[in-house]
């Protein structure tokens, strides 16, 4: 939050999310590792959540834009000023949030800690947190769906299994989501939701949906909050669940788990909710035993793949928002605000702007494109440790590797050969994706027309996931052949501001991803003469005693000496290095400039 954030809000907050944690911690059980179900549903916001007040403002704004649209001079300006969709966007999806939240918080304690031990209580322990499309509509906007990773000026970056893991606490080990989709659930969902689906549909209405868990009216009252939004729903839920282990139980978590998985953790476009993955919560039992976190970064790589015109929010946002905050600090999208908790996630929220969304956009556009490589932070868990997070013991053998992802009927793959930097290595040149050369099982597959069992369809890559995929190596000492060939790939694709739409050679791209490459190199010499030196002092001090000594250590201090020597040498040609990029940057930069000029000043006179 921002400075003038309510200390009282902040309070409440925090105590909500204690009594939350400590209610799980005094449930006596041990977790089982049971095996959890996928539902990648496709659903969308509520269509309640806008209250009457914000209806008349809205149609205000809408009256409003009309008047502003005559007056702007192009279309590029219409669009924006145009801050009424996001402001819907974003009510609707915290209206999904306090819905699903009120559901589980409705639950007696035993039906509670059967939704953590499948694996989902850190997800539903965490704040609410405002939606940012801006940022959510830039980073999508640098996605290239053929190599699943954000393409930014200084090379790929691919939120992996470890981001999952770390930020919002899903389980990436275990099976793979995978088993049968069918043509029609309509039996099925008779049989375990006791509610109605059309036939030759995977689609259960969301109002009986909600309904059978006791919420007849989650729309909210003029002038209320969103706590007392929550409290008001977590009341009337309740009346309709059941307190005691008996027969109904099981019908609720199932329905409760539809509702999550589709409204809130594998959210689409749509108001209906998927029911596909229901095969999988038949035996409840199961439900744990699934890598769920797998299959949320599938799920968020093919929502990153949709239109960059989007702006309507459909997935679970806290994920990418933090990915952002970490990785890309420097653009100031987030507050932490409450350092320490895990998930990491928890510590987050977004800070808000109350600039138009066109504004916002455009000003993160120009942010990214000239943001500070050496800002860019590839490692932002070096400092954190596992306690707590008992779900990263099982974790950590998934990390670091390139591996297949599996959503039933998705199936994408994580390249993460393409982000070695994020693995503390040198990026080595290697082939980037391309459609055709790496065949997708099902990833072009949106209908369900056939019953299709995806673990034979996809058998090759379930094989890939239970052999936890292949771990990520580079031998390359410097990033700089594949930044060029980065640069040549993409060319000027990698800006989105106007101001950088200049740079379609791809001149300046290369230029800059080689200085880039340049300061890392300086630096590296930096640190290791300042190493050799102390080292060498520290022979010099300690005479003939340290000299035996640094034998065991690498050798003499003579030897020492010429290490030194050449380290300095490195060093400094590695600044000439530098010196000779940002000379050549400046120029090329300069000469871009004038040919812009040049082509504004001829269609100026064409005018």
């Amino acid at each position: 939050m921002e400075g003038e954030k309510n200390p009282s809000e902040g309070s409440s907050r925090r105590k909500r999310q204690v009594e939350r944690r400590s209610s799980r911690c005094q449930m006596e059980a041990p977790p089982i590792e049971e095996e959890v179900d996928i539902a990648e549903m496709e659903v969308e916001e509520e269509e309640e959540a806008p209250t009457m007040n914000v209806e008349e403002e809205w149609k205000k704004r809408a009256k409003a834009m009309k008047s502003i649209r005559k007056e702007a001079r192009g279309k590029e300006d219409r669009t924006k000023e145009a801050p009424a969709g996001p402001v819907l966007g974003e009510m609707r999806a915290r209206v999904s949030w306090i819905v699903v939240l009120a559901v589980y918080l409705a639950f007696p304690p035993f039906q509670r800690e059967r939704v953590e031990e499948m694996g989902f209580g850190e997800i539903l322990g965490m704040e609410r947190m405002r939606v940012d499309p801006a940022l959510t509509q830039a980073l999508r906007s640098r996605w290239d769906a053929e190599a699943t990773a954000f393409v930014f000026p200084w090379g790929h970056m691919i939120p992996s299994l470890e981001d999952v893991s770390r930020i919002i606490g899903l389980r990436i080990y275990g099976r793979p989501v995978s088993g049968y989709t069918y043509p029609c659930y309509h039996v099925l969902a008779e049989r375990l939701l006791e509610l109605p689906v059309e036939r030759r549909s995977s689609l259960v209405p969301k109002v009986p949906l909600q309904e059978s868990l006791g919420l007849f009216d989650v729309a909210k009252v003029a002038g209320e909050s969103d706590d007392e939004h929550l409290d008001r729903l977590v009341r009337v839920s309740r009346r309709e669940l059941a307190s005691e282990p008996r027969a109904k139980v099981d019908l609720d978590l199932r329905r409760f788990l539809v509702l999550f998985l589709g409204r809130l953790l594998f959210a689409r476009r749509g108001d209906a909710v998927h029911c596909r993955f229901l095969p999988l919560l038949e035996d409840l039992s199961e439900v744990g035993g699934y890598a769920w976190g797998a299959t949320f970064l599938a799920h968020q790589f093919d929502s990153l793949g949709t239109s960059e015109r989007q702006t309507s929010t459909s997935r679970f946002f806290p994920f990418l928002q933090v990915w952002a905050y970490l990785h890309l600090p420097a653009l100031g999208r987030g507050d932490l605000i409450w350092p320490g908790l895990v998930p990491i996630a928890c510590r987050w929220d977004s800070r808000q702007d109350s600039r138009n969304l066109g504004d916002q956009l455009e000003r993160l556009q120009e942010a990214i494109d000239s943001y500070p490589y050496l800002d860019v932070v590839w490692q932002p868990y070096l400092e954190e440790g596992d306690e707590g997070q008992p779900w990263l013991v099982q974790a950590c053998p998934y990390f670091g590797r390139s591996v297949w992802l599996h959503a039933l009927n998705l199936v994408l793959p994580l390249h993460l050969y393409l982000s070695q930097r994020s693995l503390s290595l040198r990026q080595s040149v290697v082939e980037f994706p391309v459609r055709d050369r790496f065949r997708r099982p099902g990833r072009s597959f949106r209908g369900l027309h056939d019953t299709t069992d995806w673990r034979e369809r996809a058998k090759e890559q379930i094989d890939n996931w239970e052999r936890r995929g292949k771990a990520v190596k580079s031998d390359a000492t410097t990033d700089d052949a594949y930044l060029q060939e980065y640069a040549l790939k993409y060319e000027g694709k990698v800006y989105k501001s106007a101001r950088h739409q200049v740079d379609v050679a791809g001149e300046i791209a290369s230029l800059r991803a080689l200085l880039y490459s340049a300061v890392q190199d300086w630096e590296a010499a930096q640190r290791q003469t300042a190493v050799l030196r102390r080292e060498l002092e520290r022979v010099r001090s300690t005479g003939a005693g340290g000299a035996s000594s640094s034998r065991g250590a690498g050798g003499s201090p003579l030897l020492l000496e010429a290490q030194l020597a050449g380290a300095v040498l490195r060093a400094e040609e590695a600044q000439r290095h530098l010196e000779e990029r940002e000379m050549d940057l400046r120029l090329t930069t300069e000469h871009a400039m004038d040919l812009q000029g040049q082509r504004d000043q001829l269609q100026g006179q064409r005018d």
